[in-house]
């Protein structure tokens, strides 16, 4: 790998900012080949700037992190983000998300409108504004602009050694773990401590500024300390290192969770019943983050006797359970109790046509999500569930085409790729096949191998001018991303 690339790629990941704070340290000015725009009171980055990084940075990261493919869990953090955007001061408002596959609590926001989540953090927030409290602090970070700022103080820095750096950077931008921050101090430990005040005066205004935003959306505004207590009580009860906090990756104190607490008592506490859909979302992680089958219907078993919005969550936790381990008709019973306190919900529609499936019910399924699709056209979550209900009833030319159509409305979404070229392939479209393949590999950071399959449907094209003006172009926008990275 070029140095110049790994360069680029921990400068990058370098910018988390996340949840409860984090170091970060960036590389030399020079380095980055841009304009300082004017003095310390102008931003040192275009928000255009920015936005190229964070598609990079999520580029590199999808390639090392266990990004989740889950169509409707990420539809649901989706849409509280951008809700609680609508209150927030973010101007720049063209965002993507990403859905880490890990039991940690960490949330993370990267310059150019990217937010992170950890699906160990809906497992761990009791309720819908406590981990809407995380969000407007990473949305914070974002519209205050923290990563210019923080880099417009550090200019002066000199480059840090990059060999000692890029394990303990992927570490730390996806665990959330002490031991990433840990590998950095032989080689940083002295950069972080010179930036250590200001990082926390970032830690600080996100915190102000998060509850503003929460206060706007009808939140609680008890609930960001509410969390981060809880949090603070984690740390203390499983941390076997105990690191000095500021080299901790986050780096909480009494004082801050004070600061909150104290914050919070000039607003007026808002009680609200527990969301059903974060309900359903939280059973759904939880199945996700359980070992085995057995040990998630034990769980959710349990969770059946608790009454009212659990008791429901807990049927719908325990019919992907049953799911999972190939009980379908087990499957079915529980969902029919979880579905009582409202038959429609979206999350319920997808489990059912799932066992449908399972049963070798395929026009049952694909009538289900045909009939709710045509009430919420383009919807995703139902868009990808009907295009897998029509792979498995051996339709894979239909799924290929509504794929397709999706794949415009979502072209950064990896998992559209993905299944699209899987459809293809048993469609017999193997030109497809392999420029899908591509844009899924360019999504991931895999540039040689998306650089591959372009190639081969080059071969395959023969003749047809258009068709090879189309993959030459991509090619060539391959080749443009892969000098971005390697030169940033």
């Amino acid at each position: 790998m070029p140095k110049r690339f790994l360069q680029s790629l921990v400068f990058a990941a370098l910018t988390v900012a996340t949840t409860l704070g984090g170091v970060r340290v960036f590389a030399d000015n020079d380095d980055l080949k841009i304009p300082n725009l004017g003095a310390s009171s102008t931003s040192l980055y275009s928000e255009e700037y920015e936005r190229r990084l964070g598609r990079l940075w999520l580029k590199v990261f999808r390639a090392q992190a266990p990004v989740l493919d889950d169509p409707l869990l990420y539809d649901y953090v989706e849409n509280l983000v951008f809700e609680l955007v609508l209150h927030s001061d973010l101007r720049d408002r063209q965002l993507q998300l990403v859905v880490v596959d890990n039991p940690t609590i960490n949330a993370f926001a990267v310059p150019g409108g990217i937010i992170g989540v950890h699906n160990g953090l809906i497992h761990h927030a009791q309720t819908e504004d406590e981990f809407a409290a995380v969000l407007t602090h990473e949305v914070a970070h974002l519209s205050q602009r923290h990563f210019s700022r923080q880099r417009e103080r550090s200019q002066n820095q000199n480059i840090l050694t990059i060999a000692g750096l890029v394990a303990s950077i992927a570490l730390a931008a996806t665990a959330g773990s002490d031991a990433g921050l840990a590998a950095m101090t032989a080689t940083q430990a002295a950069a972080q401590d010179s930036r250590l005040k200001y990082s926390r005066a970032n830690e600080s205004e996100a915190d102000r500024i998060g509850l503003r935003t929460l206060v706007a959306s009808g939140r609680d505004p008890h609930a960001a300390a509410d969390m981060h207590e809880r949090m603070l009580a984690a740390h203390r009860l499983y941390s076997t290192n105990r690191l000095p906090e500021f080299l901790r990756t986050h780096p909480l104190s009494e004082k801050r969770v004070a600061d909150m607490r104290n914050r919070a008592r000039a607003e007026r506490r808002v009680i609200r019943p527990k969301s059903f859909d974060f309900a359903l979302m939280q059973a759904r992680v939880r199945q996700q983050l359980t070992q085995t089958p057995v040990a998630a219907i034990n769980l959710f078993t349990d969770q059946t006797l608790e009454g009212g919005t659990e008791a429901a969550a807990g049927w719908y936790g325990l019919a992907l359970a049953y799911i999972e381990a190939g009980e379908p008709i087990k499957a079915r019973k529980a969902l029919d109790e979880a579905m009582r306190p409202d038959p429609d919900n979206l999350a319920f529609i997808l489990a059912s046509s799932e066992i449908d499936t399972a049963l070798g019910q395929h026009q049952s399924a694909l009538r289900r999500l045909k009939n709710r699709l045509s009430l919420s056209p383009g919807n995703h979550p139902l868009t990808m569930a009907y295009a897998d209900a029509l792979w498995q009833a051996g339709l894979p030319h239909v799924a290929a085409q509504l794929l397709k159509d999706q794949s415009k409305r979502k072209p950064e979404d990896p998992g559209v790729w993905y299944r699209l070229a899987e459809v293809q392939g048993l469609a017999g479209d193997i030109v497809g096949l392999h420029q899908s393949r591509a844009e899924y590999f360019i999504l991931v950071g895999a540039l040689n191998a998306a650089q591959t399959q372009l190639n081969y449907a080059l071969k395959l094209v023969n003749n047809n001018f258009t068709q090879s003006a189309m993959i030459n172009e991509r090619l060539r926008d391959v080749m443009d991303i892969r000098d971005e990275l390697e030169n940033s």
